[in-house]
């Protein structure tokens, strides 16, 4: 009996032993959680203090360091977020990478991130990558070279797919030209998630030099990256991808991939293709339709003429044909400003929400012409607020010196809204004039 009782005393002083041998790193971990909570309250001097904690062993410590120097949220967190981008947890990769796009473009963590998601579970963090995120700085921020680096190594080697793609997400959004070698590469991945954020950010970037390496998922089976990858290829101009676009026009296996391989082929405007957009140009499907026509106005044969003002004036057309007559027959050279004709046309439509996007995305391309700013300078006088901001963006967007001076004067319109527009198209223009 008394030895019983002895081995049972003995169990309990050991369990005792081993539960106050817990709780003293427990007790530690959760007193250092408490202080770097309290010094992300202040202000971003205490930064090289948190990022001691970023080389700490335990994940929730390091975690909680990434947290509180996003928080601080300033372009003085960069450093430490850098260093936490190359952190062997995916948890802490994402959030340094959401922390970097919020140094440049406040806010992001708490409206656009994936960090919201991960507080949410894993159905809210596949879910992110669902939808296409269309946010980008403005063209004149340049971000540091390390920076693009760090997104550049996680988009091939961050400890998830998920912290790939959101690095990916990061270096469109951010424009990082230095990490489209690692987007391009990361494109022969076997997940959708990840090819898809790759090729959304490489239109963003904008680098040319991308389209011959993403060709051959113009025909890829899954059918978002599909028709993704085919709008990249036209977005890129990319003119060795051609034959892999008509394959995919050729072989399309639904409405959808037809529209985008036809819009991808319209985008590179190859002059043997025109038989194709004529044939397309008579089709039902106004989508069809309008990239057919967007085709024969890039290659500007004049014997196209006709076809192309009968389809701007044809009754009951849909809109989306009036507009891609409009702007093929502006390329084919009509830029006079006369009531009804197509350059005002396409400024009218403007001031439709449902048609603006596409009318602004006409006129961006059609604005890099110097005949064309010249017809647009004459149209401002009488131009709504809406059609003014969006000119202003149009200008700003031209890479020409000439949209100076009228940015300058939109600069002093008695809107506010109008001057601050074109105050901000001014600073994009002047930056890339001077590039």
């Amino acid at each position: 009996m008394i030895q019983q009782f002895s081995r049972l005393a003995a169990c309990m002083a050991l369990a005792v032993l081993a539960a106050s041998g817990r709780s003293k790193p427990d007790s530690d971990t959760n007193q250092r959680i408490l202080s770097i909570r309290d010094l992300g309250k202040r202000d971003y001097t205490v930064i090289p203090t948190i990022a001691q904690y970023l080389k700490d062993p335990s994940r929730d410590i390091r975690i909680e360091a990434v947290k509180a120097i996003v928080r601080i949220d300033t372009v003085h967190s960069l450093d430490a977020l850098v260093e936490a981008t190359h952190d062997n947890d995916p948890e802490v990769q994402i959030r340094a990478t959401d922390g970097i796009v919020s140094a440049y473009m406040p806010g992001y963590v708490a409206k656009s991130g994936l960090t919201g998601s991960l507080t949410r579970g894993v159905r809210q963090v596949k879910s992110f990558f669902a939808s296409r995120n269309d946010q980008v700085v403005d063209a004149d921020l340049v971000v540091r070279p390390d920076v693009a680096q760090a997104l550049a190594d996680e988009i091939t080697g961050a400890a998830s797919l998920d912290a790939r793609a959101n690095a990916a997400l990061a270096a469109g959004i951010l424009r990082a030209r230095p990490a489209v070698p690692a987007l391009v590469k990361s494109t022969h991945s076997t997940d959708s998630d990840l090819i898809f954020e790759c090729l959304v950010a490489l239109q963003k970037i904008h680098d040319p030099a991308a389209g011959p390496g993403i060709g051959f998922l113009a025909n890829d089976l899954d059918q978002r990256i599909q028709a993704t990858a085919l709008e990249t290829i036209g977005v890129l101009r990319s003119l060795q991808s051609a034959p892999d676009v008509r394959s995919a026009l050729a072989h399309a296996r639904n409405a959808r991939i037809r529209r985008a391989a036809l819009e991808a082929l319209a985008m590179l405007a190859i002059p043997d293709d025109r038989a194709i957009f004529q044939k397309y140009a008579e089709n039902d499907d106004p989508e069809l339709r309008a990239a057919a026509l967007e085709g024969l106005g890039r290659i500007r044969e004049p014997a196209d003429y006709p076809l192309l003002e009968a389809a701007l004036n044809e009754q009951g057309a849909d809109w989306r044909v009036h507009l891609a007559a409009a702007f093929a027959l502006v390329d084919e050279g009509k830029v006079d400003t006369a009531d009804f004709s197509p350059l005002p046309y396409l400024v009218e439509n403007l001031n439709l929400k449902a048609r603006a996007y596409v009318a602004n995305a006409y006129l961006v391309e059609l604005a890099r012409r110097e005949d064309v700013r010249a017809a647009l300078t004459k149209l401002l006088p009488e131009a709504t607020k809406e059609q003014k901001i969006a000119l202003c963006s149009i200008f700003g967007s031209s890479h020409a010196p000439d949209a100076v001076p009228v940015l300058n004067g939109l600069s002093k319109d008695i809107d506010p809204d109008v001057a601050f527009a074109a105050s901000r198209a001014l600073r994009i223009a002047q930056a890339r004039s001077s590039s």
